[in-house]
């Protein structure tokens, strides 16, 4: 029952059910990831459900959702600069291979990722990584969810 909110986050997070929501944003929700072998990863999810790619939407939204892709980019950045002296960068990612709506991946990658895919995109990481209990989402990313957060609340105020 708990994991209900999996099959379908865009409308749970719309009735404020979805437990990964981090805020509410212009055109969606910014959420933390199921899986957080990388801390930090986080998805801006778009706010219809029917909205399966960016060209779907109408300019103005488009747009509008490039600049919370772009936001929330920007607070995971803050937030694991300041949680980790190991980060390295912010990848931003729209793929929608396996979920049919819009969203966009935004992964923090650091210096202590191994050798083998720390210059790699992040889905050439083994599947183990997604699915490890170690890595899944849980109390104690309470304190990046917050750091996050509280970084998308200080971007919003000096738009």
């Amino acid at each position: 029952m708990a994991d209900d909110w999996r099959m379908d986050r865009i409308g749970t997070a719309l009735k404020g059910e979805n437990p990964t929501v981090l805020r509410r944003l212009t055109s969606g929700f910014a959420v933390i990831g199921d899986v957080q072998f990388l801390p930090g990863y986080s998805v801006l999810l778009v706010d219809d459900p029917d909205v399966q790619r960016l060209s779907d939407l109408p300019r103005s939204k488009r747009l509008s959702f490039l600049s919370d892709m772009d936001r929330l980019g920007e607070a995971v950045e803050h937030a694991c600069r300041r949680l980790d002296p190991a980060f390295r960068r912010v990848n931003l990612e729209i793929l929608g291979n396996k979920d049919p709506f819009l969203h966009a991946h935004v992964w923090p990658r650091f210096d202590w990722e191994p050798a083998d895919v720390v210059s790699a995109p992040v889905w050439l990481y083994p599947r183990a990584r997604w699915t490890e209990e170690e890595f899944r989402l849980g109390p104690q990313h309470d304190v990046l969810r917050t750091a996050i957060g509280s970084e998308l609340d200080r971007l919003r105020s000096t738009v």
